[in-house]
């Protein structure tokens, strides 16, 4: 995987990667904390191919890790005292076990899927958690490879936060109302935005 592209990015990756990057990464935040089984303060979250560890600003009562395949993205992450180190998620695994694991914006990078999935599924213990395009990954297709590397559940939302637009309050309260329309969200989908997915073992309390 080349990282070179992100070395005139690392620095303001956040700010400039998001139209309106509180909205995007506040709201993106509430659904990993509620989608699938919940977490709790203090517990440990990963956050694979994480940029400059941006998102550990809006998980503030977790314990926040994260790696990236980017040196550069990795030194901009510590410089702002962030847990950050480097490594591609295809092989990265943490010293110890976590409660969750999560991967934006970056599940194409997995040379294997199924293998991704079953590599994550070894080291988290509550639930794995990422954004999927349906029109680029059928979603059946993708919870076969789940359902191989252990995850039998798989909690689906769709999630209407736009990336590079930055649009009034009242509408994109209205878009997170539509997250929940059914048929209207299906629609929708088919032709833009992305859902978030959360993945977990049967045993898993919702």
């Amino acid at each position: 995987m080349s990282t070179s592209k992100y070395a005139q990015l690392a620095e303001r990756w956040t700010d400039e990667a998001y139209a309106d990057a509180t909205a995007y990464l506040a709201h993106r935040a509430e659904l990993v904390l509620s989608l699938g089984p919940g977490l709790a303060a203090g517990e440990t979250i990963l956050d694979l191919a994480c940029g400059d560890g941006g998102f550990a600003h809006y998980l503030p009562n977790l314990e926040y890790h994260g790696v990236d395949a980017s040196p550069d993205m990795v030194a901009a992450a510590q410089r702002r005292g962030r847990d950050v180190v480097l490594g591609d998620l295809n092989d990265y695994e943490p010293p110890e076990p976590v409660a969750a694991a999560t991967c934006f914006r970056a599940i194409y990078y997995a040379r294997d899927r199924a293998a991704f999935f079953r590599r994550v599924a070894g080291y988290t213990e509550r639930k794995l958690v990422f954004d999927l395009n349906p029109r680029q990954y059928r979603v059946a297709d993708v919870a076969n490879d789940l359902r191989a590397a252990g995850f039998d559940r798989l909690a689906l939302r769709p999630f209407f936060s736009p990336q590079r637009i930055s649009l009034p309050r009242p509408l994109v309260g209205t878009l997170y109302a539509l997250e929940r329309s059914g048929p209207l969200a299906r629609l929708l989908l088919a032709l833009r935005f992305s859902y978030l997915c959360a993945a977990f073992r049967g045993g898993e309390k919702r």
